[in-house]
């Protein structure tokens, strides 16, 4: 006696086991991403014609109307940033630092944070203002 071979019809695709999948890496990025904050420090940035968009990796450093520099926050001397910058630079992906600036800041204060940035081994030394 032969058997003949059955005909196998398609069956259906189950995908969701897949929704499952995209789900939980959907969720597992948005819950790993990092998101970029700023202090919160009123500061009136100059505007320029001429700017171009920051990398969200630098460090930051601001400086208000007084002349103030924070770091993390923190207000900081002047000269304790450069050891506390090449201790951010050891754990950082970026060597990049962005100084924020009020537009009413001395220009002795900018200058001295740029010259302890560039002292600390920053590859590129950044100062944020308006998009014009």
């Amino acid at each position: 006696m032969k058997f003949l071979p059955k005909k196998h019809e398609p069956e259906d695709l189950n995908i969701s086991p897949l929704i499952d999948m995209v789900f939980i890496l959907l969720i597992f990025f948005a819950v790993s991403t990092t998101f970029v904050k700023d202090m919160k420090l009123d500061l009136e940035r100059p505007q320029a014609s001429s700017s171009v968009s920051a990398s969200s990796k630098s460090i930051r450093v601001y400086i208000d109307r007084q002349g103030t520099v924070y770091l993390n926050e923190q207000p900081i001397k002047t000269w304790m940033l450069q050891s506390l910058l090449r201790d951010s630079f050891t754990s950082a992906a970026s060597q990049t630092v962005l100084v924020i600036a009020d537009r009413l800041t001395p220009t002795e204060s900018l200058i001295d944070v740029v010259d302890q940035a560039k002292l600390a081994g920053a590859s590129e030394v950044g100062v944020a203002t308006e998009f014009n």
